[in-house]
């Protein structure tokens, strides 16, 4: 099951001629009662978060270019019966950048907090805001707040964007290593991290099948710090 098989409610739900184009995106801070007896990931409210999320990440430098819708696309793949729903969300949340954090705060809440997933989500998110090859300012403030929403110390933060945006000089962030650790703890990170990040072991895990799309660029990156640094080392 895809991240959008349960959107179809979406519009009947939103979409109520009687509001007016902002209140059709409902409040972030409404009570979710949509949790019980079905995985979150399969919740209209779920749902409407991440897509909230993502539009406002795309607005965060500013502008939403389309490089960055194309890139939102890519990961969170619609089933074209359902793209007109999505795109009437997205298009109400990217007009500003308005209660993102609430909404980062409701994904994690509707995810019990578990890292694996809102790892997922970040991701997703590092996807949309790397798909243009730079990282504006206002976009690492951005992803920033999500991730410590999303519980994740400043150390795991800086691994996962070192994954995604080109730093020649931080091999030790997309490893998730301190420069001083031994050649033995390198290699060994090496192979957990392309253990973790193989599309077989991610399909075995359950996650959607548009993270998997990303499973490649993360392996080529893990891969090309390793040979950073093992040039460096000699190993």
């Amino acid at each position: 099951m895809t991240l959008w098989q349960r959107i179809t409610g979406l519009a009947s739900t939103f979409g109520d001629t009687t509001c007016g184009p902002r209140d059709a995106l409902p409040s972030a801070s409404t009570a979710v009662q949509t949790r019980a007896a079905v995985d979150a990931t399969d919740s209209v409210a779920f749902t409407t978060a991440v897509i909230a999320l993502s539009a406002k990440m795309a607005k965060a430098d500013g502008v939403v270019s389309p490089v960055e819708v194309e890139a939102f696309h890519q990961v969170f793949k619609t089933p074209p019966e359902e793209a007109a729903n999505v795109a009437q969300v997205f298009e109400l949340a990217q007009r500003d950048i308005a209660g993102y954090d609430i909404y980062a705060r409701q994904v994690s809440d509707l995810l019990d907090g578990d890292p694996l997933r809102l790892r997922d989500v970040l991701e997703c998110l590092f996807h949309i805001a790397s798909a243009d090859r730079a990282l504006h300012p206002g976009e690492d403030e951005f992803l920033k707040t999500v991730a410590t929403c999303f519980g994740f110390s400043d150390s795991t933060y800086r691994h996962i964007r070192a994954q995604f945006v080109e730093d020649p000089d931080a091999p030790y962030d997309v490893l998730g290593l301190d420069p001083s650790v031994p050649d033995d703890a390198v290699k060994v990170r090496h192979r957990k991290l392309v253990r973790e990040n193989h599309p077989d072991l991610l399909q075995g895990r359950g996650v959607p099948v548009e993270v998997l799309d990303m499973a490649n660029r993360k392996l080529a990156s893990i891969n090309a710090a390793y040979e950073i640094i093992a040039r460096e080392r000699s190993l």
